[in-house]
């Protein structure tokens, strides 16, 4: 393990630096080139290439404290360019790819970017027709080559240049460079209102990495997988900032149709996805399932059982009883094993985070012998919970980092103290005014902590829904129930100061396929109107209204012919429902919802 850096010396440069010296030539980066093979980076290259890259970013004319956009899929440039920007002393601001060109072209304006990297030309092609050229600024192609731009070669070539011409350049830029400067703008994702910009130094990132090494037992000997956006914390913080920390060697993903593959070429034994990633492979397992015949499936289930009564045990601190263990070394060989071997056979820690992860889905992954550790972090708090390795709790986000502090407002809200917390959002002083108090972040989720220290988040307080007889209702509670029916895609809770609850639904259309009655290959708008696909959603609602109190109950709900996306302002980059944009957009829908007063049996 690389040495901790004391506080005065906490840049991503020396960081980084620390890690070259514990691990030298050994593998960091391994970057996709096709047909299965990688481009490795060692340490020793991670860091000669971002000290080129901030020396050809000086020669270009940016200074310390200029913002640098990057439009990118994570990728090994994008690391090596992002940490070149923060040796530099710049300040690097990732957009969201998965947003249409003409939102990225907005945030690149709105944050006063005075050079932009690109992926390719393909991609500055589009963003160019979005508005890009009026943005006079010079640009980087991260990969390949393209008229108006200079290659990312051609960056590097300038900075070995300038530090030939200047020998003493490289140490300026670095000692030039202190733990309370800026080093990233993050893009907020905007679930619960218009994203903003926070701005976080190099105190904050290297300190938050500092909580790694007593709770992450990840070294040089892992290895893991990454495909989140490198715009989003947790792909930015933990795939990418701790891993230069823990010394862990990273593999970049060609996209998530290619993901399956790679996970078993490369097995992994550390991996983060989000719960849409866990969701959907627990949708695929069950639908599966069912396909076969009686005797595999009451196996399966008998496994189940079986499986969640060793987590149990394991959650509470008790050796299993004989029979358990007996039983589930046979469960674990014919159908566990299996299970795990989609994602490579070599998992040790498999973590969920970006998003509330439901108490089911986590039970679920308990009892077939790979718990999901849940964590929580937030744009403007960094990472602060984490559940113990060896003591998950399912529905819970765990305990308080090292050198976090919490606390709980009078109404249940989330308080966050500590190096970790960002510095404010970007020419936004009331914004930032209105989240950081007193020193305290407000995060505005609800929660409440148990007596052995663990964290549980119940709500958001922006989507907390008030029944017009006053009671409380947080939907994402009710919505996380959903979360093991592998005909649901997602639901929507409405009802706030209205008469009863009411969901907006939309479906799996790969698993509705494999009720009786839907036939294979029809349209969605079709699929979902069905009276097999109603008829099922009926008595899944029946099953969790079962789960809830009276006032919490589902009276009606509506099927949509379509999914909810990201084109329609429905979804936030990172796949998080827009609550608010979703009841504008669906006005109509929702308003018949509350004609009459049929409710569901």
């Amino acid at each position: 393990m690389a040495p901790s850096l004391p506080v005065e010396l906490r840049t991503v440069y020396r960081m980084l630096k620390m890690a070259e010296a514990t691990w030298g030539e050994q593998p960091a980066l391994h970057q996709p080139v096709g047909q299965g093979k990688y481009r490795t980076y060692s340490w020793v290259e991670y860091t000669r290439i971002a000290e080129e890259i901030a020396a050809g970013l000086h020669s270009l004319g940016i200074r310390h404290g200029d913002i640098v956009g990057l439009a990118s899929e994570t990728r090994a440039e994008f690391y090596l360019a992002d940490t070149g920007v923060m040796t530099n002393g710049s300040i690097s601001a990732a957009v969201y790819t998965s947003l249409p060109p003409a939102e990225q072209v907005k945030t690149l304006k709105g944050c006063d970017a005075r050079l932009i990297f690109i992926e390719n030309a393909k991609t500055m092609r589009a963003l160019d027709s979005a508005g890009l050229s009026d943005l006079q600024v010079p640009r980087v192609l991260m990969d390949g080559e393209g008229e108006g731009a200079i290659t990312f070669d051609q960056l590097r070539a300038k900075g070995r240049e300038a530090m030939q011409a200047d020998v003493g350049l490289l140490e300026r830029l670095i000692d030039a460079v202190q733990p309370r400067d800026y080093a990233i703008l993050y893009l907020t994702s905007g679930a619960t209102g218009e994203p903003k910009m926070g701005l976080v130094t190099h105190l904050s990132i290297v300190s938050n990495c500092e909580c790694g090494p007593p709770v992450l037992p990840v070294n040089d000997d892992d290895r893991t997988l990454a495909f989140l956006p490198s715009a989003h914390i947790t792909q930015r913080m933990v795939m990418q900032q701790l891993m230069i920390r823990m010394g862990v060697p990273v593999y970049f993903s060609e996209g998530l149709t290619k993901m399956p593959g790679e996970l078993r070429a490369i097995r992994p034994t550390f991996f983060v996805a989000p719960p849409r990633v866990w969701e959907r492979m627990y949708a695929s397992i069950t639908t599966e399932i069912r396909k076969k015949p009686a005797v595999i499936r009451k196996l399966f289930y008998l496994g189940l059982g079986v499986g969640s009564e060793a987590a149990r045990a394991r959650r509470d601190g008790r050796t299993p009883a004989p029979w358990v263990s007996s039983s589930l070394k046979f469960f674990d060989k014919v159908v566990f094993s299996k299970i795990r071997t989609r994602l490579g056979g070599a998992m040790r820690i498999a973590a969920s985070g970006s998003a509330p992860l439901g108490k089911d889905l986590a039970e679920f992954y308990a009892s077939i012998g790979l718990p999901l550790i849940e964590g929580y972090g937030l744009t403007e708090g960094g990472v602060v919970a984490l559940n113990p390795i060896d003591r998950p709790r399912a529905g819970s986000i765990g305990k308080v980092l090292p050198t976090a502090e919490i606390r709980f407002a009078s109404d249940g809200e989330l308080l966050i103290r500590g190096p970790m917390v960002f510095s404010g959002y970007y020419k936004d002083p009331d914004a930032t005014a209105a989240v950081l108090r007193d020193g305290w972040l407000h995060t505005g989720d609800i929660g409440e902590l148990d007596a052995d220290g663990y964290i549980s988040i119940t709500g958001r307080k922006k989507e907390l829904i008030v029944a017009s007889n006053g009671k409380k209702i947080y939907p994402a509670r009710i919505e996380g129930l959903f979360k093991l029916e592998p005909l649901v895609n997602q639901v929507l809770l409405v009802g706030d100061r209205l008469p009863y609850v009411t969901a907006v639904i939309t479906i799996n259309q790969q698993a509705a396929e494999h009720l009786d009655g839907v036939k294979s290959g029809s349209l969605l708008s079709e699929v979902s109107q069905s009276e097999a696909v109603q008829s099922e959603v009926k008595r899944i609602v029946q099953r969790v209204n079962r789960q809830l109190a009276p006032f919490e109950q589902i009276r009606k709900f509506k099927i949509l012919e379509r999914e909810f996306s990201l084109e329609a302002g429905e979804l936030t980059p990172t796949m998080k429902l827009r609550r608010g944009k979703v009841i504008e957009n669906l006005r109509g829908e929702i308003g018949e919802l509350y004609v009459g007063r049929d409710s569901i049996d």
